[in-house]
């Protein structure tokens, strides 16, 4: 027998320590302090009831900046230590004015700190090529969390994609 599974939805938590919660049944939308769980380093899910008696799930996200899901190709391309460079494909799985994290065709032995170039472009109406060096922040088999490396400048198109 096949179970059924429901996402829990992600709530970011603002600077100001509150978070918004819209119920899935009815669509109510609460804003609530949340300051007793912004000091917590540990996922957090808390369960919401809703005025029209709706139960349901959420995660307090504590990241500093809007993750957008996407689905970009892209290609990455890392220095070997023969100082031979080496590439290959990639997806951009989710992107922020900070950061992308990378779904790697294959599974890669990057560690914490080393920097790789990514060049994808974006979904948008100009399919903005972006090129940017990004700096390893975590591994997870061939899940890559970045950062882009610093002293490269803003991206406009970049600020505007995360809006639209």
């Amino acid at each position: 027998m096949i179970g059924l599974f429901r996402m829990i939805e992600k709530v970011f938590i603002t600077s100001n320590n509150t978070a918004t919660f819209v119920c899935p049944q009815c669509g109510n939308v609460t804003t609530a302090d949340v300051s007793k769980f912004a000091s917590i380093n540990k996922k957090i899910t808390v369960n919401c009831t809703c005025n029209c008696g709706h139960r349901f799930k959420v995660s307090l996200e504590k990241r500093r900046q809007y993750r957008k899901a996407t689905n970009l190709a892209g290609v990455y391309f890392c220095r070997l230590e023969n100082g031979d460079v080496d590439k290959g494909n990639m997806r951009v799985v989710d992107i922020s004015s900070t950061g992308v994290k990378l779904k790697l065709n294959v599974e890669r032995n990057f560690d914490i700190g080393d920097t790789i170039r990514v060049e994808f472009h974006l979904d948008d109406k100009r399919r903005t090529l972006i090129n940017r060096s990004v700096v390893v922040r975590n591994v997870h088999k061939n899940l890559v969390g970045t950062s882009f490396a610093p002293n490269q400048g803003d991206e406009p198109a970049l600020g505007f994609y995360l809006m639209s």
